[in-house]
C-alpha cells in the first residue's frame, strides 16, 4: 500500500503482486519504481501506473521476476547507473542477480554460498557490499562487475540482517541477530573522502615539527 501522510485521506495506491509476505521493498533512486521481494520467492518492479487506476489499485507489476530459489529479502538499487537494481535469495538460494529493470533482463548472477540478508552499493566506488546469514554470517565487498571479491569480514556470530551506509560513503553500519550493531570503514568515499584525508596527514605532519 502506498501511503502519503501529509494528506488526510493518506492512502493513495494498493500493489497486489504477492502470494507471501512482503519481506523486502525499496524505491529506486529517481523514485519512479518500486522494488518489492516476497516469501513467495518473487521479485516485483512497480511504476505508477496504480495512479491511473479508478480505486488506486494495480494488481499487475511491471516487471515479475521469478529466478530466485527462496525469498527475496535483500534489494538495492545502484547509485551511478540508472536502471541497475541488486537482489539476494534466502538460505535455499543464495545468489545475487543484477537486473535492468527497463527490461526484465538478468544482467548476472552470483552464488554466494550463503543466505543473503541484505544489499548495500558503495555510493562512489564501483563496489557492492553483500551481508549474509546461514552459514557464514559474514559481510562480503564485491568489484563490480566483475563481482571478485575484495574482502571477507566476520565478527557477527548471527544473521546480518541490516546495512546503512554513512553519509560520506566511507562507512558501513550493520545490524545482526546477534543484538549487536558494528561499523566497517572500509569504503573509499570517493575523491573528497581522499583529499581530506590528506589534507588531515598534511596537518598532523606540519604539527610534529621538532624545534
Amino acid at each position: 500500500m502506498h501511503h502519503d501522510v501529509r494528506v488526510a485521506d493518506h492512502k493513495v495506491g494498493t500493489l497486489r503482486g504477492h502470494a507471501q509476505e512482503v519481506c523486502g521493498l525499496k524505491w529506486s533512486p529517481s523514485g519512479t519504481q518500486l522494488a518489492s521481494g516476497g516469501n513467495d520467492n518473487i521479485l516485483n518492479v512497480w511504476d505508477d501506473r496504480y495512479t491511473s487506476s479508478a480505486n488506486g489499485v494495480c494488481d499487475q507489476p511491471l516487471l515479475r521476476l521469478d529466478q530466485h530459489r527462496a525469498a527475496v529479502k535483500a534489494l538495492a538499487w545502484c547509485p551511478w547507473q540508472r536502471n541497475l537494481l541488486a537482489s539476494g535469495g534466502g538460505t535455499a538460494d543464495r545468489m545475487i542477480r543484477f537486473w535492468n529493470s527497463s527490461t526484465g533482463a538478468c544482467l548476472n548472477a552470483v552464488d554466494t554460498h550463503s543466505q543473503v540478508c541484505a544489499l548495500q552499493w558503495a555510493k562512489h566506488d564501483r563496489e557492492l557490499v553483500s551481508s549474509h546469514g546461514y552459514s557464514h554470517n559474514q559481510l562480503i565487498l564485491w568489484k563490480y562487475p566483475s563481482m571478485v571479491k575484495v574482502a571477507e569480514l566476520t565478527g557477527h556470530t548471527s544473521r546480518v540482517l541490516h546495512m546503512a551506509q554513512s553519509p560520506d560513503g566511507t562507512t558501513v553500519v550493520t545490524a545482526a541477530a546477534d543484538e549487536t550493531l558494528r561499523f566497517w570503514k572500509i569504503l573509499s568515499g570517493g575523491e573528497a573522502s581522499k583529499k581530506e584525508r590528506a589534507a588531515a596527514k598534511e596537518s598532523i605532519l606540519n604539527s610534529m615539527t621538532i624545534r
